[in-house]
């Protein structure tokens, strides 16, 4: 039987990671999420901090506003290239361990675009979390101790880095349905419900 592979999209506040987490504990797999970094430090030899240094500095920046989108088309640039630590490498080395971790087992893969990263695999299963902005803001004042109007301006910060960050690599809008098999508002019944619906879509996909 195929891997079981989930990638998990999900807005800022949605409790999209929380619900992967469960899922992955459910299920008895991995979930992957920044551990991704540390993996394709290993495998490039490229120094772990560059990795989340880049995503630090993407967010920071205006980069996705003034440059022209460039869709992951595969491949790794080696060492001997002067464009080995740039940001478009890092993202292909990304890229590089989401393929082998499909191969390789059962897993769930938070962000990262993975759902275009795997787009050609048809035993991928790509899920977006999403939740109304009302509810969005509950979850991220009671989590990062933040009032209704600092946690709606860090929601719209990191939301509009995640759909910049996905036009960028792969062309496409990152809140777009047809990119998913299922989209979930998590706030229209609790976690165990939720799992309860992907595991049942999930027998149903691998059938």
């Amino acid at each position: 039987m195929a891997n079981t592979v989930i990638t998990i999209g999900r807005s800022y506040g949605s409790g999209g990671r929380t619900m992967a987490k469960m899922l992955a504990k459910k299920l008895g797999i991995n979930c992957y999420d920044r551990e991704i970094l540390r993996m394709a430090s290993d495998d490039s030899g490229i120094n772990e901090a560059l990795f989340g240094q880049a995503d630090e500095k993407l967010n920071k920046s205006s980069l996705f506003g003034i440059v022209k989108k460039n869709p992951y088309k595969g491949g790794v640039i080696g060492p001997e290239s002067a464009d080995f630590v740039s940001d478009d490498n890092l993202f292909n080395y990304q890229a590089k361990i989401i393929k082998e971790l499909a191969k390789t087992e059962s897993c769930i893969i938070i962000g990262r675009a993975a759902d275009y990263v795997l787009r050609d695999d048809p035993n991928v299963i790509r899920l977006f979390c999403y939740a109304p902005k009302d509810d969005c803001v509950k979850r991220v004042m009671e989590a990062d101790g933040l009032d209704a109007k600092e946690a709606a301006k860090k929601i719209e910060k990191i939301d509009k880095f995640r759909a910049d960050y996905y036009h960028y690599y792969t062309g496409g809008e990152w809140n777009d349905a047809r990119n998913y098999n299922l989209c979930l508002d998590t706030t229209s019944m609790s976690y165990e419900q939720l799992i309860e619906i992907v595991e049942t879509f999930i027998r149903v996909y691998h059938r």
